[in-house]
């Protein structure tokens, strides 16, 4: 949230410019378009009749800015919220003061970069009216400017501008700040674009809150890529944009007590990695060397750090420091003041007690004058060993400011040695976790190993307790089978007899069997000389049957043929013939 105080002072800039005869009153007429436009440009509802309610009693004549002050406090002001364009209040404030003020003609600068300076004026000067900015914030200035422009600070040039400013009680005005450093004193030779870039970066500092910026790579939060953003860090948050004229915003990283800042090792493929974790949300980013990466961390730490101790950014604290420290001095010096003209108060009054008291003792009235004038030479002996003491301690302060850089330029070769240890100690740590990956690993696999053989030793119990029952099966069943093996030997024993007795049996009746052959032999030639005598009586009985035979009239089915010709049988002769040669047959089969 802008500061009222620093509301008020370009308010102020823009009020003194439309006092033209220098009275400190603005007309109503003048003062309702101002109104009007501060309305517009912080956003807040105007109201005209507001106006005209205020100012009822001096409705004629021009208007103070006393009396303005309560109205702009109570109908401005006060509504005032965060979400205006404080540079386009401050452009507007700026318009209607620099034309009366300054001639751009005799500057170096631009338009625009004496409007920065404007802006830095209002920051840096004190909180009293009119607007004037001590010696030592122009000094603080100047240096911030010349180190941005990478040039070496004059302590003689600027010890001649001091001797100006002595007679002006070491202040100065806006306009003479812009004119001092659009002369060109502390700038570069010719160089108006390098005074124009350190302008520049002291306003992005003093005046927008940036506290550091520059190109880094980003890890998409989608698509997992990555892509080179111009980051901006401020106080509470951390702003990325495509590029570094801050035409198209991507994103804001808000800072808050709970954030942290982390560094990351180095994988897929980028280095310099460090992470920003959020409540919600997490942010990898990738500097381009070490350096960038330690400086980014330590800046965010350190917003983060203030944010918690709930203090403002850094430039406004080292302000309000500068303006303490300088509060101090003169309340010191006031007191010091006061004593002396309490002593001298006092000396007065003793001496106008002597005066009354002792008149005609004129000897010792000028014993008491002598004394005054040793206690006067005294006095500025004692003040001209105070500028010695002041002198030495400036010198003291110089030689101190001498250590310190010498100091900082050692520390800055520490900080490389450091950075390189940090470096071997990375490397260290990769491949300390490469060895615990490793052994890792190695105890995953020794884990492994011992369920397999703890699995193996198990099933090793099973298939001995399951041949244990086997085995015990086994010899019961070899029990039975002892005993069944005497049974079948008693059984063998048993039919080997009866074997023998059928092998006694089947001897006997072989030998039947061949003298059965002997006399089916016997048999079987007397039966095949009967049936050859047999059959030459059939052949002359079936020669005489044919011829004995009456001659009787045949069927008229097909006649069967014979081995004695056709129609030598009847039917019924022929199935008697053929049921005897069967009988025949059957009888000589088992005969054989």
């Amino acid at each position: 949230m802008w500061l009222r105080e620093e509301l008020l002072k370009s308010i102020w800039h823009a009020f003194t410019a439309l006092d033209a005869d220098h009275r400190g009153k603005v007309s109503k007429s003048q003062l309702k378009v101002l109104s009007h436009s501060l309305c517009t440009v912080m956003k807040v509802p105007h109201d005209p009749v507001a106006l005209e309610e205020h100012f009822r009693d001096n409705d004629q004549g021009p208007l103070s800015n006393q009396g303005y002050m309560p109205y702009l406090n109570r109908f401005i002001l006060d509504k005032v919220r965060e979400d205006f364009d404080v540079l386009e209040f401050n452009r507007m404030c700026w318009t209607l003061c620099y034309k009366k003020n300054i001639c751009p003609t005799r500057l170096r600068i631009s338009e625009d970069d004496a409007f920065k300076v404007w802006c830095i004026f209002n920051f840096l000067s004190e909180d009293q009216y009119p607007l004037v900015v001590v010696v030592e914030e122009i000094e603080y200035f100047l240096r911030r400017m010349m180190e941005a422009m990478g040039a070496a600070w004059s302590d003689d040039a600027f010890s001649k501008y001091k001797l100006q400013l002595s007679s002006r009680e070491h202040r100065a005005t806006a306009w003479e700040l812009i004119e001092l450093v659009g002369a060109g004193y502390y700038s570069l030779c010719g160089h108006r674009h390098a005074l124009s870039l350190g302008i520049n970066e002291v306003f992005q500092e003093l005046i927008l809150d940036v506290l550091k910026q520059g190109y880094m790579m980003k890890k998409g939060h989608k698509r997992k890529n990555w892509t080179e953003r111009w980051f901006v860090l401020r106080p509470n948050a951390v702003s990325y944009y495509v590029s570094e004229d801050l035409m198209e915003k991507k994103g804001d990283i808000v800072l808050d007590k709970g954030c942290c800042v982390e560094s990351l090792p180095d994988k897929d493929g980028r280095r310099c990695l460090f992470i920003i974790k959020c409540a919600d949300v997490s942010f990898e980013v990738s500097a381009s060397d070490k350096k960038k990466k330690q400086e980014w961390m330590q800046a965010i730490q350190t917003c983060i750090q203030l944010l918690r101790l709930g203090l403002p950014s850094p430039h406004r604290e080292d302000r309000l420091r500068r303006r303490e420290l300088r509060q101090h001095a003169h309340a010191k010096a006031h007191a010091d003041g006061d004593d002396l003209v309490e002593r001298m108060r006092q000396l007065q009054a003793a001496n106008e007690n002597k005066q009354r008291q002792l008149e005609a003792m004129r000897q010792k009235m000028e014993e008491a004058a002598a004394k005054a004038a040793l206690e006067e030479l005294r006095r500025e002996k004692s003040q001209l060993d105070l500028q010695d003491r002041y002198r030495l301690d400036l010198e003291r302060e110089k030689m101190v400011r001498q250590q310190m850089e010498e100091q900082m330029a050692q520390k800055s070769s520490e900080l490389d040695q450091y950075l390189q240890r940090v470096d071997e100690l990375e490397g260290m740590y990769r491949q300390l976790t490469e060895a615990l990956e490793d052994e890792r690993q190695a105890k995953q696999d020794e884990e492994a190993m011992r369920r397999l053989q703890a699995r193996l030793l198990e099933e090793e119990a099973a298939k001995r307790e399951q041949l244990e029952q086997m085995h015990l099966q086994q010899q019961r069943i070899l029990s039975q089978s002892e005993a069944e093996r005497q049974e079948l030997v008693a059984e063998q024993e048993a039919k080997e007899a009866e074997l023998r007795a059928a092998r006694l049996q089947l001897q006997q009746l072989e030998s039947e069997r061949r003298g059965a052959l002997e006399q089916y032999k016997e048999v079987s030639r007397k039966l095949e000389r009967a049936a050859n005598k047999t059959k030459t009586w059939k052949d002359k009985v079936a020669k005489h049957e044919g011829l004995v035979r009456l001659i009787q009239p045949g069927h008229k089915g097909p006649q069967r043929i014979t081995n004695w010709g056709p129609a030598s049988f009847t039917d019924a002769e022929l199935e008697m013939r053929k049921k005897a040669w069967q009988e025949s047959k059957n009888q000589a089969a088992p005969a054989e």
